[in-house]
């Protein structure tokens, strides 16, 4: 395994360090699909706080003084104030870093391709549906899952009204 540049724990240095991981991990997340916090099954945040654990001595290094930490603070901040400021202006990398929505049901029929491309169970997709206030799929227009995590579902217009609808379809996409 080729190894890494050594990069000291001057405070400098410190910051190189932090952005470097800063960097690291939002690309990492990124690739590991989108969720809302409070969507996150323990198990994803049990690996968060690992994470952060994790690479915390990798941005300070042999740096553990008052100043080290706050200097890794204040970079972890503004890397992420800049970030966003130009995710802002560039839709290219506004795309790359938050995704675009992706639609999960389609006039009643679920989209298995894109639930499973997303990482999420067909499951999930039904508590979503349920939690605003449907019964299942056929009773989806649209089912969207946002850029946040979120999925934002939009019901038939007649959902709910016993009409003869199109029984779910798992294997569409």
């Amino acid at each position: 395994m080729p190894s890494l540049p050594e990069i000291g724990s001057s405070l400098p240095e410190v910051v190189l360090r932090t952005a470097i991981v800063y960097v690291f991990v939002v690309l990492a997340l990124r690739v590991s699909g989108k969720r809302e916090v409070g969507q996150m099954s323990v198990l994803e945040l049990v690996v968060i706080l690992v994470i952060s654990d994790a690479v915390q001595n990798s941005m300070v290094g042999e740096n553990t003084t008052l100043w080290g930490g706050l200097i890794a603070v204040v970079t972890l901040l503004a890397m992420d104030f800049g970030l966003k400021a130009v995710a802002k202006r560039s839709k290219t990398l506004s795309k790359a870093i938050e995704g675009e929505p992706r639609l999960l049901v389609r006039d009643g029929r679920l989209l298995a391709r894109a639930i499973k491309e997303e990482g999420l169970e067909t499951e999930e997709v039904r508590a979503a549906i349920r939690s605003h206030g449907l019964v299942g799929p056929e009773d989806v227009r649209l089912a969207v899952l946002e850029t946040d995590g979120s999925i934002s579902v939009i019901p038939r217009d007649d959902a709910g009204s016993g009409s003869n609808r199109p029984p779910s379809d798992e294997r569409t996409g």
